[in-house]
């Protein structure tokens, strides 16, 4: 299994980078999903992990990260929107996960779990709901690799993006400069190049790309939208 270094080394190869959701993938036909998202360059996979009670929705676990495991080499971000995270960390990164998420309002030891991810080999990530300030996570970030806004309110693919949570891209930064920053949660063309200026390096979407024809073509004009917003003025 891929160390956390060369994980790392892999997501910062070239940044910003789109991941898809999962969430929203044709779960019927799912070896042949993932191969079409790696012929379309995509290099990040994020697997959205619903329990139903942390969030409403209730979606996998840890079979289908390691079926998706088994048919790609891309890395496999996991977002745990879940209750008692805690229990299941070690059995996530044998299924497969390079960066496992946590969010900070279902934990009540952050710097804990965020060592304990660390301690498997994998990445660790720390999401943040809208409603939810910078510095609950401040204190504990230099325990995690990675911190995750959510743009939505987590548990529902296709819902509107809010843009007044980009403010906290740049508090995040400024805490934890070296911290990879996430975003999740209406990413389109039309939100892409914003969430880059204010600061996400990672950006995953759901509805951008697998309501298209062609992942491919969705997959390069949103990386094209958010490598432009860089240079932009």
């Amino acid at each position: 299994m891929e160390s956390s270094r060369s994980t790392l080394s892999r997501i910062r190869h070239q940044l910003p980078q789109i991941l898809p959701s999962m969430l929203l993938c044709d779960f019927g036909n799912l070896a042949q999903e993932v191969v079409r998202l790696q012929q379309a360059g995509v290099r990040i996979l994020h697997l959205d992990i619903m329990d139903g009670v942390f969030v409403p929705n209730f979606t996998y676990g840890m079979t289908v990260v390691q079926a998706i495991r088994g048919t790609c080499d891309m890395v496999l971000d996991c977002h745990l929107m879940m209750v008692h995270p805690e229990r299941y960390v070690e059995q996530f990164r044998a299924a497969g996960a390079d960066v496992i998420t946590v969010h900070q309002e279902a934990v009540n030891d952050l710097a804990g779990i965020g060592r304990a991810i660390r301690a498997t080999g994998a990445l660790a990530g720390v999401a943040l709901n809208p409603d939810t300030p910078v510095e609950t996570v401040a204190a504990d970030l230099n325990c995690f690799d990675l911190a995750l806004v959510m743009s939505v309110q987590p548990g529902f693919g296709g819902q509107a993006f809010r843009p007044e949570v980009l403010a906290k891209l740049g508090e995040l930064r400024e805490v934890a400069p070296d911290i990879l920053l996430e975003i999740d949660g209406g990413v389109s063309t039309q939100t892409v190049a914003r969430c880059v200026q204010a600061g996400a390096q990672l950006l995953v979407a759901g509805s951008a790309v697998f309501r298209a024809e062609d992942y491919g073509d969705a997959v390069d004009e949103l990386s094209q939208l958010a490598h432009n917003s860089l240079v932009a003025p």
